[in-house]
């Protein structure tokens, strides 16, 4: 498979701060491990000069710890639609696929990983969500699918109406596109949305108006998709790695 990732590292997460703890959200450690360092672990089938790290708050710790790999600067936190732009030099005339996910994400398999990239290059896809759902309250994108369950577009939490919030369908927020589809997406992305920011959920609906292949890979997340933002989270997340060791 001719495939690169772009992991987006960039945040702060304010809610992990605490008087002793002053570093990026990924570089809080579970289990003596930073979290990007078990999605960097999960993504092994991927060479890592072909793993990019988008980092920001604090980049200097990131590329200090795992400078082995390439990483990309996004200099504002505009969104996640910005911080793939921030790695789109990595990927012009990359003739393969590129999957994107979150470094705060830990729990989320390499076997997931790879059944992704599977069905997207089975299906010849130009994207692929994955997609499910998860017994956890988590506040994530609803996936709206039309009446034959052909994929429509991805509804961010937020921007739902009542009725898209009760689909139980989950967008993880892991992607996988032909590189030069989501080039030409990422020109797309707007900021017309409540939190003024450039919605990588935003490009698989794009996709589909090109009139290209958006397809899903469904499964049950349960906890695999938790990302870390609260200090909840992070204990929680320790729970799940602890009892897989």
């Amino acid at each position: 498979m001719n495939v690169k990732a772009i992991v987006l590292a960039a945040g702060k997460g304010t809610r992990l701060q605490t008087d002793e703890y002053d570093a990026p959200k990924v570089m809080r450690a579970v289990c003596g491990k930073p979290l990007l360092g078990y999605v960097l672990d999960a993504l092994g089938f991927i060479n890592k000069e072909d793993i990019i790290i988008v980092v920001g708050y604090k980049k200097e710790q990131i590329i200090d710890k795992f400078g082995d790999y390439p990483t990309a600067i996004q200099a504002e936190q505009l969104g996640t639609g910005h911080a793939v732009m921030a790695a789109a030099e990595h990927i012009e005339g990359f003739d393969g696929s590129v999957l994107v996910c979150y470094g705060d994400m830990p729990a989320l398999t390499r076997g997931r990983y790879e059944e992704l990239a599977k069905t997207h290059f089975e299906h010849q896809n130009d994207c692929t969500i994955l997609t499910g759902e998860s017994d956890g309250a988590l506040a994530f994108g609803r996936i709206v699918r039309d009446r034959n369950g052909d994929f429509v577009e991805v509804v961010e939490e937020r921007d739902c109406t009542p009725e898209q919030l009760s689909i139980t369908e989950l967008n993880s927020g892991v992607y996988m596109f032909r590189a030069s589809e989501l080039l030409k997406a990422l020109k797309g992305l707007k900021r017309d949305n409540s939190q003024g920011e450039y919605y990588l959920t935003d490009a698989p609906a794009i996709i589909r108006e090109n009139g290209l292949k958006v397809g899903l890979y469904h499964c049950n997340l349960g906890d695999e998709i938790i990302g870390v933002n609260t200090l909840e989270q992070l204990a929680q997340v320790e729970e799940i790695l602890t009892s897989k060791q």
